[in-house]
């Protein structure tokens, strides 16, 4: 008797570890799939997003940045790594990422701008800023910057901003609402009124 108790209790123990192991398994392959089933912002050159309005106009959203500057990188993962950011942007502008202290050619308003003063050698590290930085007078970063669906500039929104935050940005632009805030009072309440979705 007490070797088929033994038997039985090691069958038992066999039973449970193989159901801990496809209990592992399942949540393992769940957490798999959401991770890469995530929905990512779809970036393009400015260049191109410009060429898409002409087929299907729709705002563009910005995001300057520069390779050493550590707020741009956690908006990045923090902000536009947020599922609720990414499927908004996507639906509803041409996101583009611009290096402002990088050597892409923008041609932009019948002028093409560049930046006559990059130095190869300091790639990765402070450089000379972008001429198309400068022209919307860019100073700080990150800074994203609205154009409308003619591609005319909105405004420049500089500093990090988080998923709620941003949100009431990327509403205020898709909805036109900027242009009834003609007062820094008027502003104030549109920021008190605002309930956003988006989770941080």
């Amino acid at each position: 008797m007490q070797k088929i108790s033994f038997s039985y209790s090691i069958e038992k123990s066999k039973q449970h570890q193989m159901k801990n192991i496809f209990l592992f398994s399942g949540l393992f392959l769940f957490f798999t799939f959401n991770l890469f089933s995530q929905e990512e912002i779809n970036w393009m050159s400015m260049n191109d997003a410009l060429k898409a309005q002409k087929e299907n106009p729709k705002k563009i959203l910005m995001d300057a940045y520069t390779d050493w500057c550590g707020p741009c990188k956690l908006m990045d993962r923090n902000t536009f790594g947020n599922a609720n950011v990414a499927k908004f942007v996507n639906k509803n502008f041409y996101a583009v990422k611009f290096n402002a202290e990088g050597e892409e050619e923008i041609n932009y308003d019948g002028q093409t701008f560049t930046n006559p003063n990059y130095d190869p050698s300091r790639a990765g590290r402070r450089n000379h800023q972008h001429d198309f930085a400068k022209a919307l007078k860019i100073t700080a970063y990150p800074t994203i910057v609205f154009f409308d669906e003619k591609g005319d500039v909105i405004a420049p929104i500089p500093g990090y901003h988080k998923p709620k935050e941003i949100e009431l940005f990327l509403n205020m632009m898709l909805k036109d609402d900027y242009k009834n805030l003609n007062s820094a009072e008027e502003w104030e309440k549109y920021q008190k009124d605002f309930k956003p979705t988006f989770k941080d």
